[in-house]
């Protein structure tokens, strides 16, 4: 470990592997192919390989094989011992020292009052189908439990037609849903979020605003409907099973017991639904 901790932190010390890193921490626990990792950072093929393997070699990122295609994945066990170490040896375990400044805000393992209702927000690129069926599924499975949100990173779009059909057709009541940024979500009158969630893998490859408070926050990304091609019958089964896969996730979610649960186990089962398939029954 005191040998390994340097080669970390000098890994890291290089502002385009640290890029790399921070890209593939946002999208954990996702396993990302190498060109997309090209796309997001508009890094070459041939540079974005040189950053990788260093970061294999510090023991931050692991490489598997899928065919022809090689994912990358951080290495959460080894990235968590270097902050373990970090704090307990250079902080001398001393919160006051090493914790954000944030980190004082309202915790989920503080007690709460039993009619507190947490902030959740999903987040997608357009705000027009995944993150407006996963608001439109929270709030009719635990309204009473959650304000629910949706945002896009996208300056300007519009609900997708398919998408609204879908909540009509299961029920959903769509007179509030509205198309919004995420700026809407960061300022002095914005509401502090309690869950931060990414339902797309482009929206979790941008960069999004430091939340104050430190939601816990999740990534739980999907195949987009919208780019599906073909007849209205299949672009319509394109929605219907992301909206049918988003439930489960949702489902999943809503069963956790946020109130008693400590912040370290949230996450995890946060991250252990991520990890969770995301096709609906046949």
């Amino acid at each position: 470990m005191e040998k390994e901790i340097p080669d970390q932190l000098a890994t890291l010390g290089h502002p385009q592997r640290l890029a790399v890193f921070r890209l593939l921490m946002r999208r954990f626990p996702d396993r990302v192919p190498a060109g997309e990792l090209c796309a997001a950072l508009d890094v070459k093929a041939s540079t974005m390989s040189a950053y990788l393997a260093a970061l294999q070699r510090a023991g931050l990122v692991s490489q598997e094989r899928a065919g022809t295609s090689l994912l990358y994945s951080v290495q959460m066990t080894r990235v968590q011992q270097m902050f373990d170490y970090l704090f307990l040896d250079c902080c001398r375990g001393r919160p006051n020292l090493c914790m954000p400044s944030s980190a004082g805000a309202a915790t989920m393992s503080e007690p709460t009052s039993p009619d507190r209702k947490y902030n959740v927000l999903f987040i997608c690129v357009g705000n027009s189908a995944r993150s407006i069926f996963a608001e439109s599924i929270l709030r009719d499975l635990a309204g009473d439990r959650f304000n629910v949100h949706s945002a896009g990173t996208r300056p300007f779009s519009e609900l997708n037609p398919f998408a609204l059909k879908v909540l009509e057709d299961k029920g959903h009541d769509i007179s509030p849903l509205r198309s919004k940024n995420v700026s809407e979500f960061s300022g002095q009158d914005a509401p502090e979020l309690d869950f931060v969630f990414t339902v797309c893998n482009q929206s979790a490859n941008e960069e999004c605003p430091a939340w104050e408070g430190q939601p816990v926050s999740g990534h739980w990304g999907m195949v987009d409907p919208v780019k599906v091609e073909g007849t209205d019958a299949e672009k319509s089964l394109a929605f219907q099973q992301a909206y049918g896969a988003l439930r489960n996730r949702i489902l999943s979610f809503v069963a956790l017991p946020v109130e008693s649960l400590d912040r370290i186990a949230l996450q995890s089962a946060v991250d252990e639904i991520g990890r969770s398939k995301t096709e609906t029954p046949a």
